[in-house]
């Protein structure tokens, strides 16, 4: 039989006291923080960065600008046959889960899961798949096992017992792409923009059951993709939306900081470049090519350890879920 995969989670609380287990996945953008002389200063600047920021977004009964703090915990999911008991699981994916700390009141705002996404099939079909195929002749099935098993986790009882909404994914735009402003603004995420057309990330996460909207928040220099299930401006609170910008805008002022802390914003048409010269540098370190050596290295795992032995198991798997 094949129905007896199952997932099992676990979380880590990031914050400045935070280092990376030895099951974490090493390319995640937190680990890659986490590691080296200045991992301690890194991390307390990041969340630094973090909190100020969602303090902007909600200013309102907010006259100091330090109302609000964010709590952040890694989850950790591994995909796993529990018939073999002695079997740990395959690290599938690692995501952020958010919430919003009220300092006055003491309250606690739950927040939003998902925000950063890693993946071990994602690696190996950007990593190895990919590489086998023109950029004409992406196979038809390209990211189909991998929609289905994060669409299985979605609707798991491991998930819907732990989140009580489905998750939003926040990266950067597409270096690649042409983005037009619109006349829509929400009051956190900002101003909406659209696209000249879709990209393979786009068709990527729609095969994983997500839409996605680009929106610049206030005082941003270029808008984020939100990848979400149903109403991404209705569904969520203020403070949970906040709390996501504040998460996914820090780290990507770190990672693409030539798009997200350039010195001039997104114009009415956009188009983002890495060779942008006029940007600031956070005081936060990170090791773009150990990203880059990691993936490659996590994309040839995924193939040895879950694609090659049991790819045919999950594929019939995913199968029997979807019909």
């Amino acid at each position: 039989m094949t129905n007896d995969w199952a997932f099992s989670l676990d979380t880590t609380r990031f914050d400045e006291d935070y280092t990376p287990t030895d099951s974490s996945r090493s390319t995640t953008n937190f680990a890659n923080l986490a590691r080296g002389e200045n991992r301690r200063q890194n991390l307390r600047n990041a969340i630094t960065m973090m909190n100020t920021r969602v303090n902007e977004l909600v200013h309102w009964d907010n006259p100091s600008g330090g109302r609000y703090a964010l709590t952040l915990d890694i989850v950790s999911v591994r995909l796993r046959r529990p018939a073999a008991a002695d079997d740990p699981g395959f690290p599938l994916i690692e995501v952020l889960d958010v919430d919003v700390v009220d300092t006055t009141t003491g309250s606690r705002t739950k927040g939003i899961v998902g925000n950063n996404f890693s993946s071990y099939i994602r690696d190996y079909d950007f990593g190895i798949r990919l590489q086998e195929h023109s950029a004409t002749e992406i196979p038809p099935d390209f990211g189909t096992l991998h929609g289905q098993v994060f669409r299985r986790f979605v609707e798991s009882d491991e998930y819907r017992e732990r989140f009580p909404q489905p998750p939003v994914i926040c990266i950067s735009v597409s270096a690649s792409r042409t983005y037009h402003r619109l006349a829509n603004e929400h009051p956190v995420l900002g101003v909406e923009y659209d696209v000249d057309e879709t990209s393979l990330t786009d068709r990527y996460f729609g095969k994983m059951g997500l839409a996605v909207r680009y929106f610049m928040p206030p005082a941003s220099a270029a808008p984020l993709a939100f990848y979400h299930r149903g109403d991404l401006l209705n569904s969520y609170s203020f403070l949970a939306l906040a709390g996501t910008v504040a998460t996914m805008e820090t780290f990507q002022k770190i990672y693409r900081p030539e798009i997200y802390n350039a010195n001039a914003a997104a114009a009415q048409t956009y188009r983002p470049s890495l060779d942008n010269k006029n940007y600031s540098l956070p005081q936060v370190r990170y090791d773009r090519a150990e990203r880059t050596r990691l993936a490659t290295t996590q994309a040839q795992l995924a193939e040895t350890e879950l694609i090659g032995p049991h790819g045919d198991d999950l594929w019939r798997w995913v199968a029997q879920h979807t019909a």
